[in-house]
């Protein structure tokens, strides 16, 4: 009997093939091209910096833009973090050294974090011997993080160490989620069940884990910058950077009935939270965080108020599960084809394009359509040691 072509082997080759390329080429280029550094994410985290080792306003529009500017940044207007002030002790590094010097050790960081994330959640699927954790280490969203600098890579680390420790090391495991805070905006639904969670499993060692590390942050930030609070509540007063387009249901939706209403965005959000306590309440006496929890993520970013490309590398976890568990042929060719069509548009299109409306739904289907049609148990969750299988509070 004639064996059957398997079209997936090319078309993941195809997509591994230019995620790499994209990379490494960009890699190469920039300890040397002054514009290349400029253009990225990262000068807004540079020249954050710059200002808190200064003891400048982090949020001052007239600062950074005077020294976005001089680092060869082309735009017309200063850009911000956006993140809160408990984010800023990642920004005060890069001020001490110029822009050139941090630019490649910051995305080589972001490219170390993609891998040991990647390595973490491969582990827990099993290790399948199907070499299918390259789709994780040539995830798109994740490799436009090392590529403009982005900071959404250390949500993913902290999402993939939660998963991980919750069982055998709850307090490391709440600590992880610190990094996740670093855009709560994306986490909404996942937040709300895991609140849920804890309250019903007693599982409080973990948000002791949190609150430790926000408050360690927190006091970081405040030693740093002690007006950084006030600073930041005067930002968000002033800025219209929330009115600002995102390629993202949330903004869809506001822009096309009313783009001064803020409010609006936010409806997704609580629509998506309504959704995550009806999926989460008759599933909670087995729940699983890989499994159940990546739907969550998905369904967050889906109903986030705003998000970029970049931040959808917190569907990896949900896209490495579906991958590990899927013998279809079909799937697997899908997925290289949504990464091949991403790594195109990355050359063709701006980042605030509406054209990447299309890449949370898609990740979001996949996922569902994975887990119907795989023939394979769930993922088991990990062992619990003695101490964290006890019974009595946490």
């Amino acid at each position: 009997m004639k064996q059957q072509y398997d079209i997936s082997v090319p078309l993941t080759a195809i997509a591994y093939a230019l995620a790499i390329l994209y990379t490494v080429l960009f890699l190469c280029l920039l300890p040397f091209d002054r514009q290349t550094v400029a253009r990225r994410d990262f000068i807004v985290y540079w020249a954050t910096g710059q200002q808190l080792v200064h003891h400048g306003n982090p949020y001052d529009p007239a600062a950074l833009n005077q020294i976005e500017h001089d680092a060869g940044f082309p735009g017309s207007a200063s850009y911000y973090m956006r993140n809160a002030p408990w984010a800023l002790p990642l920004a005060l590094p890069l001020g001490y050294v110029s822009p050139m010097a941090a630019a490649l050790p910051w995305s080589l960081l972001m490219l170390g974090l993609l891998v040991a994330s990647v390595h973490i959640l491969w582990k827990l699927l099993g290790s399948p011997g199907n070499h299918l954790e390259w789709l994780g280490y040539c995830f798109p969203p994740a490799l436009v993080c090392v590529n403009l600098g982005q900071t959404s890579i250390f949500l993913l680390f902290g999402l993939a160490l939660f998963l991980r420790l919750h069982k055998t090391r709850p307090f490391a495991a709440g600590a992880a989620l610190w990094l996740c805070s670093i855009k709560p905006h994306l986490f909404l639904p996942f937040v709300l069940v895991l609140l849920l969670w804890i309250a019903l499993t007693r599982s409080y060692r973990i948000l002791a884990g949190g609150a430790a590390a926000m408050a360690a942050g927190s006091l970081v930030t405040t030693w740093i910058d002690p007006a950084a609070w006030s600073q930041y509540a005067y930002y968000m007063r002033t800025s219209v950077v929330t009115r600002e387009f995102t390629p993202c249901l949330a903004d869809l939706l506001r822009d096309s009935i009313r783009p001064t209403a803020e409010w609006l965005a936010f409806v997704p959000a609580i629509l998506g939270c309504l959704w995550a306590l009806v999926y989460f309440w008759p599933r909670r006496h087995h729940w699983d965080w890989l499994e159940q929890g990546s739907l969550l993520v998905l369904v967050s970013l889906l109903v986030a108020p705003f998000g970029w490309i970049f931040d959808q590398s917190l569907a990896l976890p949900a896209v490495l599960w579906g991958a590990s568990r899927t013998s279809s042929q079909l799937l697997l060719s899908a997925l290289a084809l949504v990464y091949i069509l991403v790594e195109l548009q990355l050359v063709h299109f701006d980042l605030h394009s509406a054209a990447w409306l299309w890449t949370a739904p898609a990740w979001l289907v996949w996922y569902l359509v994975a887990r119907g049609l795989s023939g394979e148990p769930r993922v088991m969750p990990i062992p619990a040691s003695p101490v964290a299988s006890n019974s009595s509070p946490r």
